[in-house]
């Protein structure tokens, strides 16, 4: 990654078009499409050629996670040519954090401009056709957290302005022509992907091997403990969405009796595939480009 300045935009901003004026004001670039990086797709952040970048602390509103793997920056700048902001690592629910919390940087993202975000994260496979080391694309999801993002008062919308509808549609909240590209490029890179079901729940035990059994019956093809709040309202604020989940182990019960899951053995599998993770949404980056 190609170091730049750092600014300090925290001040009283406590709404997300505030957040992101204050962005706008001190960057030259308007990117269009936002990624933002779970654990193991750190090396994404690495490869960008900064414009500027931000410490979550440095920005008022955005919430600062303190899992391993989640560096907690917000950068500006270049995927190879393509202008991109990138959220290097997020917050999540069993932290503590509330989904209005875990949600405000898709907010200042949306209200800055941007109209695609692709997110990724680490998952756990349900499906047989998964296995450690496998890509998946999301074509669905099943929200098991307990809790949607939209209730409540209802929030800030993508211009801060035009108050959005709690009652958002989300019968194709993964972009269709997005997971084309994804395909496309996973075919290309020979890379193993597949399309299925991510289940989120609240964490931050792991499932038992009855709930990822039920889980399965649901239909979900892996589970997680992030995603689907922030997919939720991106949709609300009339983003473009798709995700990426790296496979990092068999979900309870899968591998085996008595094999037991540790968050350790999960960040050393994804670490061990950042570099063809890297690879995979740069090239989707690059080809989302030539479409727009």
């Amino acid at each position: 990654m190609t170091h730049s300045r750092t600014g300090n935009l925290s001040g009283n901003v406590c709404e997300p078009t505030a957040t992101a004026n204050a962005l706008a004001a001190v960057v030259r670039g308007r990117p269009r499409l936002g990624l933002i990086l779970g654990s193991g797709f750190g090396g994404v952040a690495r490869a960008v050629t900064l414009e500027r970048s931000f410490n979550y602390e440095e920005l008022k509103g955005f919430p600062k996670g303190r899992v391993a793997g989640h560096d907690g920056q917000l950068l500006i700048g270049k995927l190879g040519d393509v202008d991109v902001i990138v959220l290097a690592g997020r917050a999540h629910f069993y932290e503590g954090f509330n989904l209005d919390e875990v949600t405000f940087p898709i907010r200042v993202l949306a209200a800055f401009g941007l109209d695609t975000v692709l997110l990724t994260n680490a998952a756990g496979g349900i499906s047989p056709a998964l296995r450690a080391g496998d890509f998946m694309i999301l074509r669905d999801h099943i929200n098991f957290m307990g809790v949607n993002p939209l209730r409540g008062v209802v929030s800030e919308g993508s211009s801060g302005n035009v108050e959005p509808s709690r009652f958002t549609d989300m019968t194709e909240a993964y972009d269709p022509e997005l997971r084309r590209i994804l395909r496309a490029v996973a075919r290309s890179q020979r890379l193993r992907v597949v399309e299925g079901v991510y289940l989120a729940v609240s964490g931050p035990s792991y499932e038992t091997p009855a709930e990822i059994r039920a889980f399965g019956r649901l239909g979900a093809s892996a589970v997680g403990m992030s995603t689907v709040a922030e997919v939720i309202v991106a949709r609300q604020c009339g983003l473009r969405v798709a995700a990426l989940s790296g496979i990092t182990n068999l979900a309870a019960g899968r591998a085996g009796p008595g094999v037991r899951l540790s968050h350790e053995e999960v960040l050393a599998q994804a670490h061990s595939r950042e570099v063809v993770a890297t690879q995979l949404v740069a090239e989707f980056a690059r080809r989302w480009n030539l479409l727009v």
